[in-house]
C-alpha cells in the first residue's frame, strides 16, 4: 500500500486537475488536514484500502461540487467542516458497502491486520480471530454497530459521533456501551462453544 502521504498528494494533484475553481493551496490545505481521517472511516466501513481511497476522492469530489454551489446559490457556510467530511465520507462508505458482499473482504483484512513477524500458525490463528470480531461486529444491530466503528476511529469524540448519528451525547454512550457489552458476551460464547 502506498504511504500516506503518496496517496494525499496523489488526490490533491487528481482534484485540482478536475475542477477547482478556489486556490490549490485551500484544497491542498483541506486534504492535508483531513485525508488520513477520512480514509480510516472509510476503511473501517469497508475494509479494503482501495475501496476506501476511491471514496475518500469522492468525499473531496463532493466538496468541489458543493464549493461550485455554494457560490452560485449563495448557501451558508459549514459550521464544522471536520464533521460535514466524515459526514459524507460515511454516507459514501455506506453505500458503497452496500453494493459489496458482507464477507467478501473481510479475509483479507484480517490477514492484513496480522503482525508479519508473527509465526505462520500464530498469523492464522490471528487472523481467524479478527475475522470473527469483524464476524460480530457487522451482527450488532445497526445503530450500535456504527457508533463502536465510529468511536474505533481514535480522532472522534463523543461530541463528533452523537452529531454523525444525530443522538444525544448520553445516547452514543449508550450505544457504545450496549455494542461493547454484547459484542464481549458473543465473542466469549464463541470462544467457549
Amino acid at each position: 500500500m502506498a504511504s500516506s502521504s503518496q496517496w494525499e498528494r496523489g488526490w490533491t494533484v487528481a482534484l485540482v486537475s478536475t475542477h477547482f475553481a478556489a486556490s490549490e493551496t485551500d484544497l491542498t490545505a483541506l486534504v492535508d488536514a483531513h485525508a488520513a481521517l477520512l480514509f480510516r472511516v472509510a476503511h473501517s466501513i469497508l475494509r479494503n484500502p482501495a475501496e476506501a481511497e476511491d471514496v475518500v476522492q469522492d468525499t473531496f469530489l463532493r466538496v468541489l461540487q458543493h464549493t461550485t454551489k455554494a457560490h452560485k446559490l449563495d448557501l451558508p457556510p459549514i459550521r464544522d467542516l471536520r464533521v460535514w467530511l466524515v459526514r459524507i465520507t460515511w454516507n459514501l462508505a455506506i453505500d458503497r458497502r452496500r453494493r459489496i458482499r458482507p464477507d467478501q473482504l473481510d479475509d483479507q483484512f484480517a490477514a492484513a491486520l496480522v503482525a508479519h513477524t508473527a509465526p505462520a500458525d500464530q498469523a492464522l490463528s490471528d487472523a481467524r480471530h479478527i475475522a470473527a470480531v469483524l464476524r460480530e461486529i457487522d451482527r450488532l444491530p445497526k445503530s450500535e454497530r456504527h457508533a463502536l466503528l465510529l468511536s474505533a476511529i481514535d480522532d472522534l469524540s463523543i461530541t463528533e459521533i452523537s452529531t454523525l448519528l444525530h443522538r444525544t451525547e448520553s445516547a452514543v454512550r449508550a450505544l457504545l456501551f450496549r455494542a461493547r457489552t454484547r459484542l464481549r458476551q458473543r465473542l466469549e460464547k464463541g470462544n467457549h462453544a
